[in-house]
């Protein structure tokens, strides 16, 4: 916040701790050309996923007024709250509270490791959670939003190019699974008899992967990333398990594919096995195409750089696909070292995030002439 109040710039933060940091244009009135991203992360993430475009974002704002260039619109810097999901196991909480998808009687639903609610969380902060209109902004008012990224992926890498100019963000379901049994001593109750969650489990995450290696497209993804167990005990039958599935797809359809397929497997691994489940979709969001001309002034100013560059879809979801539906919306890809990201190993050269940093600027720049 220190290198945003350094800038002058006029500063919000809204009620669930989305921050949003103004640079005045000629036209006060007009519509704001919006860039940012996100700074949380994911336990043992890396350093560059979010924040990259959030720094970047600052930077291209600074030689904006270093160098004493005079913008039509507006120019925003936006840090999204709670991208990741990490805390309450929904992804993108902050900008779909932004754009009205997220209410306060969603954010009552929502809870973390500890039980709380996000609204605890949020009310408990000192943000003004009970004073929220039911969207942060009205369209008229953004131009567009542009976002710079990590790809978070190995195609830029290997393909040795610098910058992705993204046309379309993959849509995403996050599911919640739990078998519960009985729990019971493990040396003294028989194979034939246990109501064990455990093997059901194993046997759903197994389904998940065949599913979406044969079953749906080849943009269709499909990742078990959580499992919990009650009592967690060496030498106890467990008596409840609870999975998250991540499904993601360029291509609704490719989702919808996985959801129906395994709802219904749940259920008939849950009867074989005299369990009972739950199966609960906790997170969504559609696939998006993005903005055309914001990909063509992308596409100009990369031109104008003379950076080697590529088209291409983003199969890791982002704040700017939940605005892409209201507003005009860009992103700007730069190359991930052997596609690894959300692990500590997560690294971009930084000459590739200088050259990603300049394109945003450039666009920018186009933007809000």
């Amino acid at each position: 916040m220190n290198e945003i109040k350094e800038l002058g710039l006029e500063i919000r933060v809204d009620a669930v701790g989305n921050i949003r940091a103004r640079l005045e244009g000629n036209n006060k009135d007009g519509p704001v050309v919006m860039t940012g991203s996100h700074i949380d992360s994911v336990r043992n993430g890396g350093r560059f996923d979010g924040v990259l475009g959030v720094v970047g974002a600052l930077e291209a704002i600074r030689v904006i007024k270093e160098q004493n260039i005079k913008t039509n619109n507006p120019i925003e810097l936006v840090i999204f709250a709670e991208e990741e999901g990490s805390n309450f196991g929904s992804t993108l909480l902050g900008s779909k509270f932004m754009v009205g998808r997220y209410t306060v009687d969603d954010l009552k639903k929502l809870k973390n490791s500890d039980g709380k609610t996000a609204y605890q969380v949020i009310k408990e902060f000192g943000l003004g959670i009970n004073n929220y209109s039911a969207m942060g902004f009205k369209p008229s008012e953004i131009k567009c939003m542009i976002e710079l990224h990590i790809e978070q992926s190995v195609v830029l890498d290997k393909a040795e190019l610098s910058i992705g100019i993204v046309e379309a963000i993959a849509g995403m379901k996050t599911l919640r699974m739990v078998f519960r049994g009985v729990a019971n001593h493990a040396g003294a109750t028989p194979m034939g008899l246990r109501q064990d969650p455990m093997v059901a489990a194993g046997e759903a995450i197994m389904f998940i992967e065949k599913l979406a290696k044969e079953k749906a497209y080849p943009s269709t993804v499909a990742t078990v990333g959580r499992i919990s167990c009650l009592p967690n005990v060496p030498n106890v039958i467990p008596g409840e398990v609870a999975i998250s599935v991540d499904v993601r797809d360029v291509k609704s359809e490719g989702i919808d594919i996985i959801i129906s397929e395994l709802e219904k497997e749940i259920k008939q691994i849950a009867k074989a096995r005299r369990l009972d489940y739950e199966f609960q979709i906790i997170g969504q969001s559609e696939p998006v195409v993005l903005s055309a001309d914001v990909v063509k002034a992308i596409e100009d100013t990369v031109k104008e750089k003379g950076y080697s560059y590529m088209r291409m879809n983003s199969g890791a979801v982002h704040d700017a696909c939940m605005l892409a539906d209201i507003v005009p919306v860009g992103m700007i890809f730069v190359p991930s070292i052997n596609g690894r990201s959300h692990v500590p190993e997560e690294y971009t050269r930084y000459e590739d995030i200088k050259k990603g940093c300049d394109v945003l600027l450039g666009t920018v720049i186009k933007m809000a002439e």
